[in-house]
Order: C-alpha cells, then sequence, then structure tokens
C-alpha cells in the first residue's frame, strides 16, 4: 500500500492578514509597554532618590548634624562633584556626597534621564538627573553657604531635599543640580524674585521627589513656565513646580540657621 503526504500552506493572502494582525497588536500593546516600562525605571529611580538622603543624613552625623553643603563658596565643590578650576567639568567621584555612595563614589544616573545626560564638557555632569534643595537645606548664598541643621527642620515630611531635576536648553535638556523653589532668598533670608523652576516630570508626567525624612513619592505638576532664558522651553520639555508656592512651598523647612 502506499503511503499518500498531504502537504499545505498560507497563501499570500493569509500572511498578509497574519501580518497586519500582528502589527496592529503590537501597535495596540506599545503604549501600554512603555508606560510599564517608564513604570519599572521610575521605581530604579525612586530607589536611587532614597540613597542620596541616606547619604545625606550620613553627612550630616558626621558633620556636626549639619546636611552637605549644596557647593562650597568657591563653587569647585558640590554635593555632587567637584572640578579643579571654573572652566573645568566636574569630577563626579569627587563631591560633598561622594564618599557617601557606596564604591563608586558618584549619584547613580536615573534610568529615565540617561538619554540626556550632558557630555564631559558641562558643569553639571554628575548630578544624575537630580537636584538639591540647595536654597534652604544646602545653604546658598543667602546664608554664608551654611547648611541646615537636620533638627531645626520642623515638618521633614513635607520638605523636598532632593527631586528629580532638568534644564531646558535650546537643544534638549541637561543635567542641573539644583531643586528650585518658587523665589529666591535674599541675605538677610526674606523672599525675592522669582525663579525658573528645575523640577523634571519624568515618570508618566511625574516627578519624583524625596523628602526629608526619608521618604519617596511622585508628584503631579501644579504650573509649567514656559520658554526660558537660556532659549529651551520648559512647558514642552516637563518641567515645572508642585505643591503650594506660598513661602516657597514644600521647599522651605522655616529654617533657623543658627551657630
Amino acid at each position: 500500500m502506499k503511503s499518500s503526504s498531504y502537504q499545505s500552506g498560507f497563501t499570500l493572502l493569509e500572511l498578509l492578514v497574519v501580518l497586519v494582525v500582528l502589527v496592529s497588536l503590537i501597535t495596540l500593546a506599545s503604549p501600554a509597554i512603555q508606560r510599564s516600562l517608564r513604570a519599572g525605571q521610575a521605581g530604579a529611580s525612586m530607589s536611587n532618590l532614597r540613597q542620596l538622603v541616606t547619604a545625606n543624613l550620613a553627612y550630616a552625623a558626621d558633620n556636626d548634624g549639619r546636611f552637605s553643603p549644596a557647593q562650597s563658596p568657591d563653587n569647585l565643590i558640590r554635593w555632587h562633584g567637584a572640578r579643579a578650576s571654573g572652566s573645568s567639568a566636574f569630577d563626579p567621584t569627587k563631591g560633598f556626597l561622594s564618599p557617601y555612595l557606596g564604591k563608586s563614589n558618584r549619584v547613580s544616573t536615573c534610568p529615565l534621564f540617561k538619554d540626556h545626560i550632558s557630555d564631559g564638557s558641562s558643569w553639571e555632569l554628575g548630578t544624575g538627573g537630580y537636584g538639591y534643595n540647595a536654597i534652604y537645606i544646602g545653604g546658598t548664598y543667602n546664608n554664608n553657604f551654611t547648611p541646615e541643621r537636620a533638627v531645626n527642620i520642623s515638618n521633614p515630611t513635607q520638605t523636598v531635599m532632593f527631586s528629580t531635576t532638568a534644564f531646558a536648553k535650546s537643544d534638549g535638556l541637561q543635567e542641573y543640580p539644583y531643586s528650585e523653589p518658587f523665589r529666591w532668598v535674599d541675605p538677610n533670608g526674606n523672599l525675592a524674585g522669582p525663579l525658573q523652576p528645575s523640577t523634571h516630570f519624568r515618570a508618566n508626567g511625574k516627578a519624583i521627589i524625596a523628602w526629608c525624612d526619608g521618604h519617596v513619592t511622585q508628584e503631579r505638576p501644579n504650573s509649567e513656565s514656559g520658554p526660558n532664558y537660556y532659549g529651551g522651553d520648559n512647558r514642552d520639555s516637563e518641567i515645572g513646580w508642585f505643591g503650594p508656592s506660598t513661602n516657597n512651598g514644600f521647599w522651605n523647612p522655616k529654617q533657623s540657621f543658627g551657630p
């Protein structure tokens, strides 16, 4: 008895139909996949920010209760790195917090910001896409660069220590080391003129905020500004503020910069 065989296959039309169905499914699933990917990256970024808070608390424990300075008076050392001169880039392993950041001695890069990390010529190299509440916690010019003591922060659960930040340029974004409040503070401690925002809402439209008590949250913007002073557009770049603006909002711990 002879054996018989049966051979079948897809017609060209059937293959085209299958292809169209697959492309449609991929197109429909793509936004969900992107949101899921960003959610995972946001979780990693939240972990990075917790590490920064822990490092700053450890710094305070070793330095009479004062947090890390935002920068040295000559601006050659900052919380995230140091440079040899005013024209050189920052070494991201030589900042005030570097000895408290593990074996790498540097700030971990926010995975949501990795495509925007500046090249070696940037002043801001080494921030990882995060900014420090310098004007109050880190001690800027308004208090002779003296950082705040942890015990003087009256409401650490609602005082910003770090946030996701960025700086808008005409050709895109770069790192920015400070989480700016609504207004700057004069040498007498009084609120003065407006500042530009630096909080970056890159986690599916939310900014990631590390508070002074160590907890980390995701916050939506309350307002955004338009073009900045350097040709960038804060609104298009998802840069703005969150929370109330009264008395500089969540950036102001009602500090007492005592001796």
